[in-house]
């Protein structure tokens, strides 16, 4: 029976996490969850699965937990309190879904301790992807992609050699506002944005998925798991999101990984890989798929996905500015205090005036995630 902690529990990927666990009581033990503020969920899981550890966001609420839970779980929390479990439980697979650059540290931290990570935090590997990929092979740990662009090309590349890929192909649904001019999107708000066509996910991701950001950031995940130039990852546009992604050989020959868009298949095959365990899942009905749509993304209508490129390319601490920028500028979308144009505009300002550092180290690294906070804050002001 294979010992997993979930960082992120109550978000769309724990809980599809927990799904799978369900699924296959035999296979897997939670022995660690960590949560932001969702106690009332917390509760429930912690209550199901009986973890060794648990974290919540402040003392306030792990005092709450105290109160609800079985003695024998102990309780921590803030920062330390999710480094503690990510790091110091019998796991040994951590699933990393922290949102946004909360969950750097906690995943060094369980690398360092030498669990394999399922890599679902995508902005850990954007901020600090030369640190985590080097902290993992210092340790001998695995980084398995849970994505399922990533996970696709993962299942891909499975008994292949690397010197045979030619490029990486990773699909995008194109998000909410894919068939919208760019006139109608400078009057759209968070809840048109939140529609996504295909995908049931967290908020921030779904914003994400709109302005293509996201897709930026799965371009630069992949630069790091699978060591691929950024010239040989193409992105292309598949409204279906049937086909996850695809490697192209230097043969010619291009293989994709194929299913309906359910996030517990990539979590699943993430926990238990190579194996595949059997699946109460959605399954494709190749007699009702009468069209697949393709075509190559809109870099004027969303140019945040050109910014994701440039920020990989240019390296060093340009990455991690890009996804704090994004992370702010995102939220305040969400609070209806900028409109969806400026997110792009914030962007590209702050990205504009960052004295790049090449080689960074994590305070870098996190010095670079503060001040671009910050210069985003400074920019909303201008913009009203």
């Amino acid at each position: 029976m294979k010992k997993i902690t979930i960082l992120g529990s109550t978000g769309s990927i724990g809980t599809s996490t927990l799904d799978v666990v369900r699924q296959h009581p035999d296979k897997f033990k939670v022995v660690g969850l960590t949560a932001l503020n969702n106690i009332d969920l917390m509760i429930q899981q912690i209550n199901e699965f009986r973890p060794m550890k648990v974290s919540i966001g402040n003392k306030d609420l792990a005092e709450q937990l105290r109160l609800q839970i079985p003695s024998e779980t102990e309780i921590y929390y803030g920062v330390e309190g999710v480094i503690e479990v990510a790091a110091n439980t019998t796991a040994e697979i951590v699933m990393s879904s922290v949102v946004g650059a909360a969950g750097i540290l906690p995943t060094i931290e369980a690398l360092k301790s030498g669990k394999d990570i399922a890599i679902a935090n995508k902005e850990t590997l954007v901020a600090a992807g030369q640190l985590v990929t080097e902290i993992a092979r210092e340790n001998n740990c695995k980084l398995i992609p849970v994505d399922s662009e990533h996970s696709a090309i993962y299942q891909c590349l499975n008994g292949e050699n690397e010197k045979d890929i030619e490029r990486l192909i990773v699909t995008a649904s194109g998000g909410a506002f894919r068939d919208r001019a760019r006139d109608e999107m400078r009057h759209l708000k968070a809840y048109d944005a939140l529609k996504h066509p295909n995908w049931n996910m967290g908020a921030k991701l779904t914003i994400d998925c709109a302005t293509l950001m996201n897709k930026g950031f799965e371009v630069i995940e992949a630069h790091w798991l699978f060591d691929i130039p950024y010239e040989k990852i193409d992105v292309l546009v598949h409204k279906e999101s049937i086909i996850h992604s695809m490697v192209e050989f230097i043969d010619g020959s291009v293989m994709a990984q194929l299913g309906a868009p359910d996030m517990r298949v990539p979590i699943q095959y993430a926990l238990e890989h190579p194996r595949r365990l059997k699946g109460s899942y959605q399954r494709l009905n190749f007699a009702e798929l009468t069209t697949l749509h393709f075509e190559m993304p809109d870099l004027e209508r969303f140019p945040c996905l050109q910014y994701a490129f440039n920020a990989g390319k240019a390296g060093g601490t340009m990455p991690a500015v890009l996804n704090a920028a994004n992370e702010v500028a995102n939220r305040l979308f969400l609070e209806g205090k900028i409109g969806f144009l400026d997110i792009e505009k914030l962007l590209y300002e702050t990205m504009s005036s960052h004295q790049l550092q090449m080689d960074p180290s994590l305070d870098d690294i996190f010095e670079a995630d503060q001040w671009a906070r910050k210069a985003v804050k400074n920019y909303v002001k201008i913009l009203h």
